[in-house]
């Protein structure tokens, strides 16, 4: 490890070691004496590969106490963005004390120095490659000393692991980490909930606003999924788990604020009441698909008006399906999301120029954005799909597949969400395009997202899929580069690929699951040159945003 990372996560375990102040995000980065931090690469050209989107929609519709309540909830989702900076790096203020604007600006969009859409290589020449561990464990922890370690609530997604005065393993909960940070989330959540008028999403913001001061979520999480009216929605928390790579155990801070969509939400509603029949036709044996998915939940379209945290960093998201809680989902199914304006926004500036570079003539007409709103909506209900818990005895699919869960359940949303639209376009469900439109904007989709690199958890996913279809001729390439989709060829490899995921998850075979994402998870020479040329021709990688109360007028 380099010098200044082990330097400062080091101190970050020492001051970190008791819990009764604040966590210290100003001191522990880089030693005072450090030069200014330089780049072996053209920061301009870095910055560039982001397009800028301001995140704006109609806020018309909304009552004057709900047009109050949004710039409260973009003070808690500003909150949790310090909070996932200290969890992905640490002192983000003495790093950026030491950069030009423009290295500044890439780190901010990055949270910290390691490139989120080159496989977290660092782009300041003071860094090595990030540490799978970020913050959340001591620097000089093995993971058998992990696992050896007899203390409390060690894998729980809500702690830090930290080192006592005697240099012992120990938890401490992220609320006695930020006392102060969470307790003024807290009451900013509780002022927001006084101006809800939805009895649903007063529950909630109440209920959430307890749960940042005992990090007990469950409760908060289930008035979450029972709100059904709210025009405004929010998620806010310690979320997912990728940002951990040594265990996928922690979870991190992100927050999104977000506008209902009514008239695309009421077009996605039936589609939640085909998951039993979905689920039973799932192209594995019976007792890989024994569980019965909720049919409670939601499926909607947002607009949204902020992002930050986990969700802000490098690539950003364009759906969501939460809780992830096994026990909400079980009982209650789980609230799929759409973000159409962001969604909208990578479809126009991004996959539509890919496609007129890498996808042959004669299938260029097939990309359209309701297959691309369909196939990223589907990705996020096959969430639901399949199996929570081992056949066999191994707990949880994720507490048995550990740091390679995540990535394994993203490319089973992936697969399973084709073959969702495979099968009710069959039945005659969806029909809105040609079969063949959400087929090729799948393939050229995959071309988008795998620009976001290889080494995070939906980057191995979309690797594996590239690898597989390509593998079992569901795609070819011609003499000069252009991809081409095969329809029979491409059925049968979302059989397959459904039929190896739901396996792998259901034995919670660990090393089976490491063996196909180490083996298939990488970028190969061929899909290099292609990634290439789109660089070669300007097309941007991902977005950036131009967000907050003054883009959205009030």
């Amino acid at each position: 490890m380099n010098k200044y990372v082990l330097y400062s996560l080091f101190i970050s375990a020492l001051v970190l070691s008791g819990c009764k102040n604040e966590a210290n995000e100003e001191s522990e980065i880089i030693p005072e004496d450090t030069e200014i931090i330089k780049s072996e690469k053209d920061i301009s050209e870095l910055v560039d590969q982001y397009a800028e989107v301001e995140l704006t929609t109609d806020l018309s519709a909304l009552s004057e106490n709900e047009k109050k309540m949004i710039p409260i909830l973009i003070e808690v989702a500003r909150i949790t963005d310090e909070l996932f900076w200290y969890q992905a790096f640490g002192g983000r203020d003495t790093l950026v004390s030491k950069l030009d604007d423009l290295a500044s600006e890439y780190v901010h969009i990055n949270y910290g120095p390691w490139d989120r859409l080159n496989n977290l290589e660092p782009f300041l020449t003071n860094y090595d490659k990030k540490p799978e561990a970020a913050n959340f464990y001591p620097a000089d922890m093995s993971k058998d000393e992990f696992n050896q370690a007899d203390i409390e609530n060690k894998e729980s997604l809500y702690t830090f692991i930290r080192r006592d005065e005697e240099g012992n393993l120990k938890s401490v909960w992220y609320h006695e980490m930020f006392p102060e940070k969470l307790q003024k989330a807290s009451d900013l959540l509780k002022q927001a909930a006084e101006l809800a008028e939805d009895p649903g999403l007063k529950k909630y913001l109440n209920l959430r606003a307890e749960a940042f001061l005992t990090d007990e979520y469950y409760e908060s999480d289930v008035a979450w999924m029972q709100m059904k009216n709210n025009r405004i929605d929010m998620v806010t928390g310690p979320i997912e788990t990728y940002e951990d790579r040594l265990f996928g155990y922690k979870a991190a801070f992100e927050t999104y604020v977000l506008i209902k969509d009514k008239e695309w939400s009421e077009r996605l509603a039936k589609y939640v009441s085909f998951l039993p029949m979905l689920q039973k036709e799932l192209p594995v044996d019976a007792k890989y698909k024994k569980d019965s998915p909720g049919t409670d939940s939601d499926l909607n379209a947002y607009d949204v008006v902020y992002y930050a945290g986990d969700c802000n960093s490098g690539s950003k998201t364009i759906a969501i399906n939460l809780p992830n809680d096994e026990k909400v989902q079980q009982q209650y199914g789980s609230r799929r999301l759409q973000l159409k304006n962001a969604m909208k926004a990578k479809y126009d500036q991004i996959l539509v120029p890919i496609s007129e570079q890498l996808i042959v003539p004669e299938q260029r007409g097939n990309i359209t954005f309701d297959a691309f709103f369909a196939n990223t909506m589907f990705h996020e209900v096959a969430h639901g799909l399949g199996i929570k818990n081992t056949i066999n005895e191994k707990g949880t699919v994720r507490e048995a597949l550990k740091e390679h869960s995540g990535a394994l359940e993203e490319g089973k949303a992936d697969v399973l969400g084709i073959y969702m639209i495979t099968k009710l376009h069959d039945k005659g469900e969806i029909k809105d395009a040609k079969l063949m439109d959400y087929y090729v904007t799948f393939l050229a989709s995959i071309f988008r997202s795998v620009r976001f690199g290889a080494s995070s958890a939906h980057g191995k996913a979309n690797m594996v899929r590239f690898n597989y279809f390509k593998e079992l001729g569901a795609f070819t390439q011609n003499e000069e580069g252009l991809y081409k989709v095969d329809m029979e060829k491409f059925r049968d490899a979302i059989d397959s690929l459904s039929n190896d995921i739901l396996v792998l998850q259901g034995d919670g075979d660990y090393e089976g699951t490491g063996k196909l994402l180490n083996e298939t998870g990488k970028i190969g020479n061929d899909l290099q040159v292609s990634l290439d040329k789109l660089t070669e021709k300007d097309i941007p990688v991902d977005i950036v945003f131009k967000q907050g109360t003054d883009v959205l007028g009030l």
